[in-house]
């Protein structure tokens, strides 16, 4: 499965957060909806999780080629 990634830089907040996060896709959702919850005050909702999944972006194969 690709790996996939998310950069809250890319997003304005009030936080101005410069989380980066990645994984394969229902990791990285997981981890990004509980950041968005307790870091940003969202709610979880269907919504939210869709809106997430949109801003994932598939990592580039050589920002893990060194791992297995």
């Amino acid at each position: 499965m690709a790996r996939m990634t998310m950069d809250c830089r890319e997003y304005p907040s009030e936080s101005n957060c410069t989380l980066v996060m990645s994984g394969e896709e229902d990791e990285l959702l997981r981890a990004a909806t509980q950041h968005a919850i307790t870091v940003h005050g969202h709610r979880d909702s269907p919504e939210l999780r869709r809106q997430l999944r949109s801003a994932f972006k598939r990592e580039p194969p050589e920002a893990h080629a060194s791992h297995p």
